[in-house]
């Protein structure tokens, strides 16, 4: 008879309710966050860039919002494509409070007040140029001039009933000044996930598409978001959030920097979300119709290695689809 070792490995595996009793990591539709792109118009208006992804009006974000309730996803994460008659070298209409972000925040929660609304804090659907913030004469965006748009921003989406506001713009000092206005106006209870280790990445051209963005941008991000090749910095910046007031903290994108989100969770052992950004879904969905992967297992395969990772949850296009799945 062969020799083998007392433990085989394999009993756990071999049947499917044994699987699931072992199962180290679990992945739930609560897991999810939804991001949804708002235009104005009364029309979907579909993004060629994201297969299956659109731009809605705010009846159609409202619809959106109760898709997410009845499919269990707790939060939608707002993005405005701003008509670019109103885009400016300011920014200025950011913190407009009847602009189409607060309109569509406000649509939601009259509506379907029990999902949580994330908005996105930064200049870039806002500015003409395109970057997340003021530049001056030499196309540098300026930190100090910028956080000071940034806290009236969080503030009239605050207002407008935001639960969770996210600034993505990567200023530094940004989250205590958001805090401390948001605290000395009363919203003591609206979360802040900041952005705190964004990558200067590839993977957003889609996402530029999708809010209007694409062809505007003069120069790149460099000087604002993080280099890829850093590390230890993405552990700095998460340090400083938090001193200055952050709930929770966000690594983008996500299947590339699952290293730093490992890092994150194991250093601060806090609330640590990833954004499954537009390049990433399309890579998955340009594979699915080539048959290069099987679309669902991809989707499901991609969000569990989030969760194995540390996530408590992952922004996704694929949520809807994912939470069909796991509530099959």
């Amino acid at each position: 008879m062969s020799q083998y070792p007392a433990l085989r490995l394999r009993r756990s595996r071999a049947s499917a309710w044994s699987r699931r009793l072992h199962a180290e990591t679990v992945l739930t539709p609560a897991d999810l966050i939804w991001p949804v792109f708002v235009t104005e118009g009364t029309e979907e208006e579909p993004i060629a860039a994201l297969p299956g992804v659109s731009r809605w009006s705010l009846a159609g974000i409202v619809d959106r919002a109760r898709e997410a309730r009845d499919l269990g996803i707790p939060c939608l994460a707002l993005f405005p494509n701003t008509p670019h008659a109103l885009r400016t070298e300011d920014g200025r209409e950011a913190v407009n409070p009847n602009n189409l972000m607060c309109r569509a925040i406000r649509a939601i929660k009259d509506a379907v007040p029990e999902v949580g609304v994330l908005t996105d804090v930064a200049l870039d659907p806002y500015t003409s140029h395109g970057h997340d913030g003021i530049v001056d004469a030499a196309g540098y965006v300026l930190n100090d001039e910028t956080s000071a748009v940034l806290v009236e921003q969080a503030l009239v989406q605050a207002q407008a009933g935001a639960d969770i506001v996210a600034p993505s713009d990567m200023m530094d000092g940004r989250v205590g000044q958001i805090r401390a206005a948001l605290e000395g106006d009363g919203h003591v209870n609206v979360q802040i996930m900041a952005y705190a280790a964004k990558y200067a990445s590839a993977f957003y051209g889609p996402f530029r598409d999708a809010v209007g963005s694409r062809g505007l941008l003069k120069g790149d991000k460099k000087t604002y978001q993080m280099d890829p090749a850093n590390a230890e910095e993405a552990l700095r910046e998460v340090a400083l959030d938090l001193a200055e007031g952050a709930d929770s903290v966000m690594v983008k994108p996500g299947l590339p920097y699952l290293d730093i989100v490992t890092r994150v969770k194991s250093a601060f052992e806090v609330p640590v979300f990833a954004y499954q950004v537009s390049g990433e879904y399309a890579m998955i969905e340009a594979a699915a119709a080539v048959g290069a992967g099987d679309r669902e297992a991809l989707v499901l395969e991609t969000l569990m290695a989030f969760k194995r990772a540390g996530c408590s949850g992952v922004l996704t296009y694929h949520a809807p689809l994912a939470a069909r799945l796991l509530g099959a």
